[in-house]
Order: C-alpha cells, then sequence, then structure tokens
C-alpha cells in the first residue's frame, strides 16, 4: 500500500502493531511456563491477559478509521520473539534465566512504548481524540509493565550472581 499521507501511515502502524501484539501473546505463554520466580510468571501471565485486551482496543481503532483489522508482519517484534525463544532453549540456571527473560521483555515492552507513542501521536495529529484516547491507554499499560519488570529484576538479578567460592 502506497504511503500518501500521515493517515497511511497510521493504518500501517496499527497493522504491524495488531501483528506484534498476536505474536506476544503466544510468546507470553511459553515464558511464563519457564520462568521460575512466582512473581514473574504472574506478571507474564497477568501481561498475556492485558495483551489481549490491547488487541481488542485496536480493533476499536481500526473501527474507528472504518478499517478491518489487518495484522502486517512486525518484522522487529519476530525478531524479539526469536531471540527469546533461543533463550527458552537454553540450558542455565532458573534465576539467571528469570534474569534474562526479564530483559527480553523489557526489549519488547520498550520497542512497544516508541510504537504506541508513535500511533497515538500521530492519531492526535490526525484529529482521532477517541483513537488517541485508546492508544493511550495502551501506551500507560505498556509503561507500566516495563516498571513492574524493574521492581522485579531488583529482586532476581542479585540472585543469578554467583556465589563467591
Amino acid at each position: 500500500m502506497p504511503m500518501k499521507n500521515l493517515q497511511d501511515g497510521l493504518q500501517k502502524e496499527l497493522r504491524e502493531l495488531y501483528s506484534a501484539e498476536k505474536q506476544l501473546t503466544k510468546a507470553l505463554n511459553k515464558m511464563a511456563k519457564r520462568a521460575s520466580n512466582e512473581e514473574l510468571r504472574n506478571a507474564f501471565q497477568q501481561h498475556r491477559e492485558e495483551t489481549e485486551r490491547q488487541v481488542e482496543r485496536l480493533e476499536q481503532v481500526f473501527g474507528e478509521l472504518e478499517r478491518k483489522p489487518r495484522a502486517e508482519k512486525n518484522e522487529a517484534m519476530a525478531s524479539l520473539i526469536e531471540m527469546t525463544d533461543e533463550l527458552l532453549k537454553a540450558d542455565v540456571e532458573p534465576e539467571v534465566l528469570d534474569a534474562m527473560l526479564i530483559a527480553a521483555a523489557q526489549k519488547v515492552e520498550h520497542f512497544e512504548i516508541a510504537a504506541y507513542g508513535t500511533a497515538r501521536t500521530w492519531a492526535q495529529t490526525l484529529g482521532m481524540e477517541h483513537a488517541a484516547s485508546l492508544l493511550d491507554e495502551t501506551l500507560a499499560e505498556e509503561k507500566k509493565t516495563d516498571d513492574l519488570l524493574n521492581k522485579i529484576a531488583e529482586t532476581i538479578n542479585p540472585m543469578a550472581v554467583p556465589a563467591a567460592h
């Protein structure tokens, strides 16, 4: 689809976000299963449920644009998930894996924060206040998840350091 204007750019961004969220839903299930720390496992499960609501919000935004929700493969998310899948296969101590999963999840969150921030700002620029509000709601959730992961990391990272001999 040729990009003629900002609305075309917003639609492309939304299709890629839609793809990203659908990919992430599956990945979060795997991450939750492998996390050994209960708080981290719960955070992944909670974010998976939140991600499902974020998909619904994106569907609402598509509706406001009078477009059917359609995913356009988000290569950045696919790459981040591929890196996470490699971690899930690694033979490492549970605490180390948990620390690495937090790092992988935060890379995803930072990507989403950037993408939702862009989409929200474009929607505002186009005068689509309700769509911008929906996107802003998701942006706030992504920031909150990143903050939660930082907090959990404060507990998990020291446990991943080997004891001195």
